[in-house]
């Protein structure tokens, strides 16, 4: 039997898809500015379905992103609210940890726009106090460079949290970083600042396997949450980008997505969950099959 730590699924996306709003580059800080009743709905629905863990809505809640439209210093109310709501559905539950989610400066998967890694950590600094006061840890997410991991968990480990790191993989080639760098050129950073985790996320699943056979080597607790996306568009990569030109799968259904998640178990991962387009539903599946498996939810 092994202990698992059981992740949410997508909170932005999430959001996005139940307000039924038009998609904005904002993302889900305009769903949660909107609808905030919503962001505590989806956590409660991620806990019924089994997860430990409530990651918040802070993911785009960054000052170079709000900046776009006027809202640059709003970070310490809106990173409050998502805080807020995520807590008191894990009261509400009786159990369970918040995660401050920490997502990409400028945009995901350009790691050609983030500034270096010092530059970096310093515009991080202010996100990392907002949240550090009142997560269990802070959750790195969806780091697609060596340095931009590196700028993230500079900010990051200067608190007294744990701090999982989150990386996304390229969609062909699981063994390669989406900026193109080897995934094994992690290494060192991993070994300079020692996160808690070291994860493979907002990837496809059919990527993440190979990618785990690497990470695994680095000497850290493992794990994955993939995405639900058929690709990541050329359209994605436009500046301030909606999530309209993505495109969800179809075929993904929650047994399917179970069967990749207990196969990355078999791996040695230790914490697993679902990133965008992973639902309530396939949360709720995966638990089912860890716990039909014999290990235990933790």
């Amino acid at each position: 039997m092994t202990q698992i730590t059981l992740l949410d699924g997508a909170i932005g996306q999430e959001l996005v898809k139940r307000s039924g709003d038009r998609a904005t580059p904002l993302w889900s800080t305009q769903v949660m500015i909107d609808h905030p009743d919503l962001v505590r709905q989806v956590h409660d629905d991620y806990f019924a379905a089994g997860a430990t863990l409530a990651t918040t809505n802070t993911y785009a809640v960054l000052r170079d992103r709000l900046a776009r439209v006027g809202l640059s210093d709003d970070v310490a109310r809106l990173t409050a609210t998502a805080v807020q709501a995520a807590r008191a559905a894990r009261d509400a539950h009786g159990r369970g940890r918040v995660a401050g989610s920490i997502g990409p400066l400028i945009a995901s998967y350009r790691p050609d726009l983030c500034p270096p890694a010092a530059e970096a950590a310093e515009r991080y600094a202010e996100t990392v106090a907002a949240l550090a006061p009142h997560v269990d840890l802070l959750l790195i997410e969806t780091m697609s460079s060596v340095d931009q991991a590196r700028g993230a968990l500079m900010a990051a480990t200067r608190a007294d949290l744990p701090v999982w790191l989150g990386v996304t993989v390229s969609d062909e080639d699981g063994t390669h970083l989406r900026s193109g760098e080897a995934l094994g050129d992690l290494a060192s950073v991993v070994a300079e600042f020692a996160p808690a985790a070291v994860l493979i996320n907002c990837s496809r699943p059919e990527s993440v396997a190979a990618g785990l056979e690497i990470v695994r080597s680095f000497g850290r607790p493992f794990g994955a949450y993939a995405n639900g996306f058929t690709r990541i568009s050329a359209g994605f990569l436009t500046d301030a980008p909606t999530v309209d030109a993505l495109e969800a799968r179809h075929d993904l259904t929650p047994a399917a997505y179970a069967d990749f998640a207990m196969g990355w178990i078999a791996q040695g991962a230790t914490i697993v969950g679902g990133c965008c387009e992973v639902g309530p539903d396939h949360i709720a599946e995966l638990a089912r099959r860890i716990l039909e498996a014999g290990h235990e939810i933790v």
